[in-house]
């Protein structure tokens, strides 16, 4: 079933998102070669506590850390480890906040100290597609005119968008209907109505789509080739005059 919510329950989604990107914001400021993303993590744990909220990511069954951080090939669910970062590493933060009943999602992909232009090339394009699947989040609209402003972006430059892995509504729920696929399908999928929220990702690698688990912890996947990966995801409303960005500062 797909939720709507009401004015009140989108200004509390409203709230709960301006504390996810300060979250985010006091986190990927903190990055440099030689933290862990154990560090990072903690860190953002912090955060959110400071915040009188709840890391989302805590409430999964199984799931203790308050971020999922994942470093270039890696894609999502990036355990926290020990390891530690180096210099030019693309590192991922994802994250989410609960407050008052409700649940934000957002995510970013950085480097590590000076980009490459490859590198730099490789996420402006992901940054490029989200604005565009946010532009597409209209009530009438469709979640496949979402996924071909995803693919279209991503596609377009010679990089694979991760077919296994979607975007999602959210809400009173960390993960609710409908999925938000980063790729076109035959069935044009949801109408958008006034009211609907979505967590847009756009999961994309530089090389293939393929994706595997990656060592033992059971979370932690990565692309199956070895190459990089990126993630960029906000928190959206869908409301009469177009989207509105949830988890983006004022």
């Amino acid at each position: 079933m797909i939720s709507t919510k009401n004015r009140k329950e989108l200004e509390i989604m409203k709230e709960c998102g301006q504390m996810a990107a300060y979250v985010m914001e006091k986190i990927l400021s903190n990055i440099e070669a030689g933290l862990s993303k154990r560090q990072l993590d903690i860190r953002g744990r912090e955060e959110i506590k400071k915040l009188g909220a709840k890391p989302s990511f805590m409430m999964v069954p199984g799931y203790r850390w308050a971020t999922c951080i994942t470093v270039n090939d890696e894609v999502v669910h990036g355990v926290p480890n020990e390891d530690r970062l180096k210099e030019g590493d693309l590192v991922s933060v994802d994250l989410g906040v609960f407050w008052q009943g409700f649940h934000t999602d957002m995510a970013r992909t950085i480097a590590v100290g000076n980009l490459s232009v490859e590198k730099k090339d490789f996420l402006e394009t992901g940054r490029i597609a989200l604005e565009r699947a946010i532009k597409a989040c209209r009530a009438g609209a469709t979640v496949n005119d979402i996924s071909c402003a995803i693919q279209g972006a991503i596609e377009s430059k010679g990089y694979k968008v991760v077919r296994a892995l979607t975007g999602h509504g959210i809400g009173r729920n960390l993960h609710e209907e409908p999925q938000v696929p980063g790729f076109h399908q035959k069935d044009k999928g949801v109408v958008l109505k006034e009211g609907m929220t979505l967590a847009i990702e756009v999961i994309y690698a530089m090389g293939k789509s393929e994706v595997c688990y990656k060592g033992e912890d059971g979370w932690t996947i990565r692309t199956r080739d070895s190459s990089l990966a990126g993630l960029f995801e906000d928190t959206v409303a869908v409301v009469k005059d177009g989207p509105i960005v949830l988890t983006r500062s004022n």
